[in-house]
């Protein structure tokens, strides 16, 4: 059974709910897992459909490149946990990866309530429910080591998220995080970034004793910091 079943729209800044319930991997206290370590909760409206399949396989491949930046990974159905074992097996023959990270089960949509992914009023057995039923549950969200929201993204069920792009996301929230600095449009790693216009020049400064090239006031670029 899941606990802590709050409505209100998660917005960032906020911390994300606790609770506890049931995953592929054990009983799992939301917090307690989070632990000091940045995390992508991403979510999939049901069990055994195509798009969510493709999705769970690529992030298995690319789970290790989240660790590296201590960047834990986990998912989420409405479904059961036992549909869930189920599922792996499909998605380990048809994408060549098997899933390497926790997969919660809500089956009384607890979880996607306090997150807001699904209607406060959705209800039902998660079973009896179509994905159309809950095809708000589509969710990304990155969570930084505060245990706070640094980034949330939603999309239809007809369109696989990428994955490659969340990995450039938290690079960039990471940056923000450590360093006071924003990423200009495109950003890969290793390009050049933007000072934040919360720093003032003087602590800008202390922090970047380099300089800074201003094509305008507002607009200080430096070097990426390592």
């Amino acid at each position: 059974m899941n606990h802590r079943i709050e409505s209100k729209p998660l917005g960032i800044g906020d911390e994300v709910p606790n609770f506890t319930a049931e995953s592929t991997e054990g009983t799992i206290v939301f917090h307690d897992w989070l632990g000091d370590s940045w995390a992508v909760l991403f979510s999939h409206p049901k069990d055994f459909t195509p798009v969510c399949t493709t999705e769970l396989g690529y992030m298995a491949a690319l789970k290790g490149e989240f660790e590296k930046r201590g960047c834990k990974v986990i998912g989420l159905s409405v479904d059961s946990v036992e549909d869930h074992r189920a599922w792996l097996a499909d998605i380990e023959e048809t994408q060549g990866h098997a899933v390497n990270y926790p997969l919660i089960g809500d089956t009384d949509l607890a979880v996607a309530k306090s997150f807001g992914m699904i209607h406060p009023n959705a209800s039902g057995r998660a079973g009896e429910r179509t994905a159309m039923d809950n095809q708000t549950v589509r969710s990304v969200f990155v969570i930084g080591a505060d245990r706070k929201v640094k980034a949330m993204i939603t999309y239809p069920m007809s369109t696989g998220r990428n994955f490659d792009e969340i990995l450039r996301l938290v690079d960039s929230c990471q940056l923000t995080a450590n360093h006071k600095v924003a990423t200009p449009v495109n950003w890969k790693q290793g390009e050049d970034v933007i000072i934040v216009p919360a720093l003032s020049d003087d602590e800008a400064r202390s922090r970047f004793p380099q300089g800074w090239r201003a094509p305008r006031p507002y607009m200080r670029i430096v070097p990426q910091p390592a």
